[in-house]
């Protein structure tokens, strides 16, 4: 009797083993995911120290003197107008009745200068409270303006009606703490002493000065102030003249032009820059001359702001500027770290723990920290590199064990070292630093097409059964 061999049963393999490479792939990426927080945490410590230096620079600014704005000068000339009022008053009969009385009250007629011109020198430094540095400066302005006889005409004013003697010129200055000397305005041949205060209203802070002889004026006259203040961040500009002109120049070498209107000229060099603005009255929102009584077309201080111009004294992208655009990229270093690892574990049957890939994204986080606290006290440069240097070394030490080949260690530090010097130059680029970025990760996209192309996952998975 002939008796049938039962064919041996094959177990059906794992969905581990069946889908090893995607799990290890999946793990990777969890890993990734798991690391963002110390990377978060990082940006926090970063945010926390900004906060503190912010502090500390605000509380320098604070006592030198924060950004300037010169708005003026202006002449105002106070005149008298009649109105008619509805005023209670007792009747014959012991009754109150409402009559209609004309009543005399003061307003205040501006007039803005045919042309103004500054000159002005700004004298940038540092100064340090702690282990923060903030950039101020020292502002020797001269101002020159020159000013009609006020139309009364146009604004519809009776000349007998206007207040000469009480007419004054007048400048809206954020900030005076930096004025150490007694400031005169030259008003002609005239020497006027400049009081405190700003007589333009919602201009709190500034100078003015009473103008006589405003009535016999024949002649255009020119106003005149050297004034130095002191300051921070920046200066800002009103063009108040019908053409205004301001040249400046300054040794600082990194200027940031603000404002409404840019230089008509400008030179920037190592050593400093020159800037000149030709502006007319045409480029504002408020005409040459107004009252109280009809203010559509007077100075505010959203129509100053709107109309200003200047440069700021402040580096392009200070260091925790630059760290916090290197931790967006910390994402970026496990991704193309691990890919490195998980292509060895392919392409050299390696088997990598998950506990050393964390390690090595530990080692990547720790870059990050050590360039923030590095950079506190010495150059960003300096920090980032030696900050990449000792990454590099610690996990070169670390692959060298792990990865059992001096090779597979090799690419590893030239792939750390690649991506330090790529990131690095990103970070310098500040108008570039996208298109730069973007061609980078193209050509490393690329390499791993190179790389991966031939491998059937599949099979290799099948073969891992």
């Amino acid at each position: 009797m002939n008796e049938t061999a039962t064919p041996p049963v094959v177990p059906k393999p794992s969905l581990l083993k069946r889908g090893g490479t995607v799990l290890k792939m999946a793990g990777v990426a969890l890993l990734i995911l798991l690391l963002l927080l110390p990377l978060g945490m990082i940006a926090s410590i970063l945010r926390e120290r900004l906060e503190r230096r912010n502090a500390a620079v605000e509380e320098i600014t604070g006592t030198w003197g924060r950004s300037q704005s010169v708005v003026g000068p202006v002449l105002i000339v106070p005149y008298r107008y009649s109105f008619k009022a509805r005023r209670e008053q007792p009747a014959a009969n012991g009754k109150i009745e409402r009559v209609e009385v004309l009543e005399t009250a003061v307003a205040n007629a501006c007039f803005l200068p045919a042309t103004l011109a500054i000159d002005g020198a700004i004298s940038p430094q540092r100064l340090q409270r702690g282990i923060y540095q903030a950039v101020v400066y020292r502002g020797d302005l001269e101002i020159v303006a020159e000013f009609a006889r006020p139309d009364f005409t146009s604004l519809r004013i009776a000349e007998t009606d206007v207040v000469w003697e009480d007419a004054v010129v007048t400048f809206a200055i954020s900030d005076l703490r930096g004025v150490k000397e007694r400031l005169v305005l030259e008003w002609g041949a005239a020497k006027l002493a400049l009081l405190p205060g700003s007589k333009l209203r919602e201009f709190p802070g500034g100078l003015f000065a009473p103008v006589a002889n405003l009535r016999e004026l024949e002649q255009p006259v020119a106003a005149k102030l050297k004034l130095s203040l002191n300051g921070s961040r920046g200066v800002r500009f009103t063009p108040v003249g019908a053409t205004t002109t301001v040249h400046l120049r300054s040794p600082w070498p990194d200027p940031s032009f603000q404002g409404a209107f840019l230089p008509a000229e400008r030179t920037v060099t190592e050593t400093g820059f020159h800037a000149r603005w030709d502006v007319s009255f045409y480029g504002r929102d408020y005409g040459q001359q107004w009252t109280d009584r009809n203010g559509a077309a007077s100075l505010t201080p959203s129509t100053v702001e709107a109309s200003q111009f200047g440069a700021d004294f402040l580096s392009g992208i200070d260091s925790y500027r630059n760290v916090e655009r290197a931790i967006k990229y910390g994402a970026l270093f496990f991704v193309l770290i691990f890919a490195a690892f998980f292509l060895f574990e392919v392409l050299a049957a390696l088997r990598i723990h998950p506990f050393q890939y964390t390690l090595v994204g530990a080692a990547l986080c720790l870059f990050y920290l050590g360039v923030l606290s590095l950079s506190e006290f010495t150059a960003f440069r300096y920090a980032y590199l030696t900050s990449a240097a000792v990454t590099t070394a610690l996990i070169w030490f670390y692959c060298a064990k792990v990865l059992r080949s001096g090779l597979r260690t090799l690419i590893v530090v030239a792939l750390l070292t690649g991506i330090y010097g790529f990131l690095y130059v990103a970070l310098q680029l500040q108008d570039y630093a996208l298109l730069f970025g973007t061609g980078g990760l193209f050509v490393v996209l690329a390499i791993v097409i190179a790389i991966t192309r031939h491998i059937d996952w599949y099979a290799r998975d099948q073969a891992s059964r």
